[in-house]
């Protein structure tokens, strides 16, 4: 970064030829980086789910599963983040295809991974050996560091939603990645990890973990609870995933949430200090961003950046599946809300 200073004046302008030699620069001349509020680069945005389908799926009939990172997935691209392939500055966000009797070979790595299943069935995310089950609307985590692999049984391929802290640990010059020396971790069990499924019943001994020992979030039981929620208050229902060994959030960096709004309603406006993204996984309505407003339907991924007014109004009944930074914000005590009235 150059130093340049209006008055020219001659000593001044050797110190900050001497300043720039040593690789330093002046607080004083520097704008913009302690703002009032947060100003983040990355933008509002929407992708198309069906551009991404279809595109996904040619890719499907011509990008092999073992080619570059031995899967084959489209990642979201933020157009405020000078073309880095991140949704916003923490959190990466893409869409995964595989095809009918496939499978993807088992690696590792440092940053932590969920998966929401948007289409098909008859697939396996097996994770440290434990084989859980994919269906539609179902949660599946990989956390950080753990052997998973995917395999298919069906006649038909999946679409599933990925997010990963990639960007986050990518800035953290944290990352470490390592394919297994076989290509197959093996399988030692099929849907171990739900005897933590109970509410309020933990099977004893149990240890607290950072990233929840429950690896499946099963859809039938979210649209149970969303259903109950929209009971008691008609206008919006959200309720945030949870590590049942702690408490906490299923990942020790990305939150996971989900929201039902029902047609022609709206949500509270708020803003956080934390970065989403959205998966509208049922439904279509719109979402209004600052000035910006996000038209959507199913399938559709939405980057919401950090500190921006943010509600949402469905046309018909519509349900969301939401991830976020939050947890990385709140251990660091810079996590912020407001509430704010709907527009």
């Amino acid at each position: 970064m150059a130093i340049a200073d209006e008055q020219h004046d001659p000593k001044m302008d050797a110190l900050y030829r001497d300043i720039e030699a040593a690789e330093l620069f002046p607080l004083w001349l520097q704008q913009g980086v302690l703002t009032r509020t947060p100003r983040p680069k990355a933008i509002p945005y929407r992708w198309d789910g069906g551009v991404i389908r279809a595109l996904v799926e040619r890719a499907g009939e011509l990008v092999a599963v073992d080619r570059g990172g031995d899967r084959r997935v489209l990642a979201c691209v933020n157009p405020g983040l000078g073309g880095a392939p991140w949704a916003t500055p923490t959190l990466w966000a893409a869409i995964q295809y595989l095809k009918a009797g496939e499978s993807a070979p088992s690696h590792r790595h440092s940053p932590s991974a969920l998966r929401f299943v948007i289409d098909g069935d008859g697939v396996s995310t097996t994770v440290d050996g434990d084989a859980c089950s994919m269906h539609p609307g179902d949660l599946v985590l990989t956390p950080a560091w753990t052997w998973h692999e995917h395999l298919s049984t069906s006649d038909r391929p999946m679409v599933w939603f990925d997010g990963l802290d990639i960007p986050l640990v990518n800035a953290l010059d944290a990352m470490f990645f390592e394919p297994h020396p076989t290509g197959y971790d093996g399988i030692r069990g099929h849907n171990l990890s739900e005897r933590f499924a109970s509410v309020g019943r933990l099977p004893g001994g149990v240890v607290p973990t950072p990233s929840s020992p429950l690896l499946v979030y099963r859809w039938g039981d979210t649209d149970a609870a969303l259903a109950r929620l929209v009971e008691q208050n008609p206008r919006a229902a959200s309720f945030d995933f949870v590590n049942p060994s702690n408490g906490g959030p299923v990942l020790p960096t990305i939150g996971c949430a989900m929201h039902r709004v029902p047609s022609a309603t709206s949500t509270i406006a708020s803003r956080r200090s934390a970065s989403r993204v959205f998966l509208v996984y049922r439904g279509s309505g719109r979402s209004y961003v600052d000035d910006a407003t996000l038209e959507w339907q199913a399938g559709d991924v939405l980057a919401i950046p950090s500190w921006t007014k943010l509600h949402h109004e469905a046309d018909e009944d519509a349900d969301l599946f939401e991830c976020t930074d939050a947890p990385v914000l709140r251990a660091l005590h810079l996590y912020r809300e407001e509430v704010l009235e709907s527009d």
